[in-house]
């Protein structure tokens, strides 16, 4: 209904009004959210006002379509003429001009013939008219406008999310009856579900932490404080992110280890009520304050040694990560800061709380025991540590074989640049050829939503087809963008069904649907992809070149062979040609007999048939422009677009034409001075790094992307040739899974030759220093073949874990050797400082 209670006639009237309302009454509240930069909206039609002059009436009164634009700009004006004093007050002069509604179009007067005065009315149609309109909205197979809230760039996703979804709910008051506004996708969604599986995950690792804590530890108070560097590690990490400007969310706070946090505060503890038990045995009476703050600053002394050489070599293993650039530096940069000011912290902790901590409350009897899983373990492990040095040929030779074994597994191993995060909802691209137009796309996209929405487990579907008014997400108009917004799959039919079976579902139902080429994806990872490499795809081939025939012969070849790949899906070809034109060729030589101009043609062409502006009508805060051209009868008969009337300048007599000012003006039709012909041209040109290029697209679907890619170049670089001139890119998640593997290559040695300077400082000895570091090929041995047993592909998340798991074996080894060294310090023999050394 509008505001007035009139109800709607038509679809297009109800398409103006709901998108007045989205522009002049949800958008200037939304605006308003902290965090929000702006809204862009698609679908409706922007109302304005049209001004449709008929060319006969034109010819008729000697008027051209520039005379329209400028009688309307001349009667839709205002002005302030100063002001004017009077018995001491001050008058704002004020004379107001301006057109108000589409009856004071029409009453504004055109021209004077014969005394008759000619209104616009009278030559024009004058009314409420829609745009030409570059994009379409629609949900279940119904139009509608859809707002996109676009955030502020630092601003954090889900408070601006969860504010502008507040804020739906508050505008929904203010709106128009029969309008609803509703939230359709929220970002908040997936990252609270994100959240929350991290949150689990950090509570079920700390639990475990502290429960390992308090059995191996073996005294009760120790353990508690000990354990309570976790969260005050945790509060003082915060504090740093909150600096930093790093928002907690999978990255940053999936990667946090406790283990690792609370390291050095055991090998402080452990000192520590060694040297209270000691003293206390010694003399053999309770200790008071003073001689335990004494022993315990003396066994912090002790351990400050390796304790900053141990958390210094796992900081170090986390550097590589903050040289990271691109999309991969926006990932991992936050996770190894966190992880960073999280080690810190506990370093800080470990030196200072914790020895407090312990000399004030440790007190009473202390006994230096082992638990009973330590004595059990040792049990077990001096007779294989027997074993084992009895037989040392044979475990450095199993460790070397072991550490072959898993490299030729990491050989086989797919590849990816991170594993895929299921959002929860699907993005359905459908594609047609381009000459269709965005009214017949619109309609086919209604076809496609409702065999969507028929579906059990989808909720609602709804696209956008075409570009927004912003065009931050640039499509043509043969193009929609369709959200499938699915339930949780408790509420399915089936709920043991998996995505990818869901997928092949749809695509059967839609396969029914003609006209149409799809692509699957999720709403944010098809704009990641898009980031990456300009394509929505998880894998792009790129060709380069000069001529567009060449280069989309050579993209076709391409296409054919990636759909032979296994695991191909998606795949197409850049749409460059098939887009009709209507080329309007203007004959300069005729131009000039008549006396015209280049842009006196030009402008009949413009006003015509594309439109111009001549003004504005304000309603309130509202505001709509006022549109001068060709009734849309005329404008679509393309045929009579050439009979269109040219006025020639009034001193021009060119033939048997009369043009004088005793005369009436004199016309020619458009055909006389221009060609029109209906022709094939480009639909799209798209250059990268100053060349042209064409793209190829493909998802991948059942197995990684690496090994994908892999057989993808092997199969095109034996049967497709390319032209002199010519290159090939591969893009996508790939392209960055290369880059951030260059980097890595070249970083981590670096920084494992760091550790081993440190190492080096600590233990004085290149020989111990390199024993060390054989920890890291057996970690990773380990590493890959656990990644081996879970069937999961390499990927820069499972290469940060290896990397974090190399500083682990380095730390552990580091503590053996530096306690094997002190044993012989003090005199023990090698072989037995050995043994008590790997046993304590």
């Amino acid at each position: 209904l509008t505001p007035e209670g009139q109800r709607l006639k038509t679809n297009i009237e109800q398409a103006s009004y709901l998108r007045t309302v989205q522009d002049w009454i949800i958008r200037p509240q939304l605006k308003g959210v902290k965090g929000v930069a702006g809204v862009d909206a698609i679908g409706g039609y922007v109302k304005q006002y049209h001004v449709q002059p008929n060319p006969e009436k034109l010819v008729a009164l000697g008027l051209s379509f520039s005379d329209v634009v400028n009688v309307l700009e001349r009667n839709n004006t205002s002005i302030g003429a100063g002001y004017i004093e009077r018995s001491g007050e001050a008058y704002v002069v004020r004379a107001d001009g301006r057109i108000e509604n589409a009856l004071q179009i029409g009453n504004i007067v055109v021209a004077n013939r014969g005394g008759v005065t000619i209104y616009l009315k009278d030559i024009a149609t004058v009314g409420i008219g829609k745009e030409l309109r570059t994009g379409s909205a629609s949900e279940n197979g119904n139009e509608v406008v859809v707002g996109t809230a676009l955030m502020l760039i630092g601003e954090n996703s889900r408070t601006v999310s969860q504010a502008v979804d507040v804020k739906i709910t508050e505008i929904n008051k203010s709106l128009p009856e029969g309008i609803h506004a509703k939230t359709v996708l929220n970002r908040t969604k997936l990252v609270d579900r994100t959240i929350g599986t991290v949150q689990k995950n950090l509570a079920e690792g700390a639990l475990l932490v502290i429960v390992i804590l308090f059995l191996l530890l073996g005294n009760f108070r120790a353990a508690l404080i000990t354990a309570l560097v976790i969260p005050l590690s945790m509060l003082m990490t915060s504090m740093g992110m909150i600096r930093a400007g790093i928002s907690g969310n999978l990255m940053s706070l999936g990667a946090l280890d406790f283990g690792l946090i609370v390291d050095g505060a055991v090998i402080i503890t452990e000192n520590c009520l060694s040297r209270l038990a000691h003293r206390q045995h010694h003399e053999g009476r309770i200790l008071t304050l003073q001689e335990r703050l004494h022993e315990v600053m003396v066994a912090s002394r002790e351990m400050i040694q390796p304790s900053v050489f141990g958390q210094a070599i796992i900081i170090m293993v986390y550097i590589p990560l903050l040289t990271f650039s691109g999309v991969e530096g926006k990932m991992f940069e936050p996770m190894a800061m966190t992880v960073i000011f999280a080690l810190i912290a506990a370093f800080v902790l470990s030196l200072t709380f914790v020895p407090a901590m312990i000399a004030i409350f440790v007190k009473g009897k202390v006994e230096e025991k082992e638990s009973r899983i330590i004595v059990k373990t040792k049990g077990w492990y001096e007779p294989a540590l027997h074993w084992a040095l009895r037989s040392p040929i044979k475990i450095i030779g199993a460790a070397t074989g072991g550490f072959v074994f898993s490299l030729m597994l990491f050989s086989t191993m797919g590849q990816e640049f991170i594993p895929t995060l299921d959002e929860g909802d699907l993005s359905i691209r459908a594609g047609r050829i381009p000459s269709m137009s965005l009214e017949l796309s619109t309609q086919i996209q209604g076809e496609v939503e409702k065999a969507l929405t028929a579906l059990p487990e989808v909720k609602i579907a709804f696209s956008k087809t075409g570009t927004g008014e912003a065009a931050t997400d640039p499509d043509p108009v043969t193009e929609s963008h369709t959200f499938v917004i699915l339930k949780p799959t408790e509420e399915w039919p089936d709920s043991s069904l998996t995505k990818s079976e869901l997928i092949k579902k749809i695509e059967k139902i839609l396969a029914d649907i003609p006209a149409n080429n799809y692509e699957f994806s999720q709403p944010i990872e098809v704009r990641f992809n898009e980031l990456i490499a300009g394509a929505r795809s998880d894998v792009a081939v790129k060709v380069y070149g000069d001529e567009f025939p060449e280069m989309v012969g050579t993209a076709t070849q391409i296409a054919k062979l990636l759909s032979s790949v296994s695991g191909a899906a998606d795949v197409k070809v850049e749409q460059t040609d098939g887009l009709p034109f209507l080329d309007i060729t203007l004959d300069t030589q005729a131009i000039a007999r008549y006396g015209l101009n280049v842009s006196d043609v030009l402008s009949v062409v413009k006003i015509a048939i594309g439109g111009q502006d001549a003004g504005l009508v304000f309603e309130g805060d509202k505001r709509f422009s006022i549109v001068v051209r060709l009734p849309d009868a005329l404008r679509q008969n393309i045929e009579n677009l050439g009979d269109l009337p040219v006025l020639l300048p009034p001193d021009t007599g060119v033939g048997d034409i009369p043009n004088t000012p005793d005369e009436r003006p004199a016309y020619i039709p458009l055909k006389q001075v221009a060609k029109l012909e209906i022709t094939d041209g480009l639909n799209q040109i798209s250059r990268e790094n100053g060349k042209r290029r064409v793209v190829v697209q493909a998802n991948v679907r059942g197995r990684d992307i690496g090994s994908f890619v892999k057989d993808a170049q092997a199969a095109i670089g034996s049967k497709v040739e390319i032209p002199a001139g010519y290159w090939l890119e591969w893009g996508g998640q790939f392209k960055n899974l290369e880059e951030a593997k260059a980097r890595l290559g070249v970083v981590v040695p670096a920084c494992f030759f760091m550790i081993f300077l440190l190492l080096f400082t600590a233990l004085g000895s290149v020989k111990q220093s390199l024993l060390v570091f054989s920890g890291v090929p057996l970690a990773l041995t380990g590493g890959i073949i656990t990644l081996w047993l879970r069937g999961m592909p390499f990927s820069i998340s499972a290469a940060v874990g290896l990397i974090a798991l190399s500083g682990v074996a380095v730390l552990n080894g580091l503590v053996m050797i530096t306690r094997i060294n002190q044993l012989v310090r003090e005199g023990i023999e090698a072989n037995k400082a050995i043994i008590e050394g790997a046993l304590s």
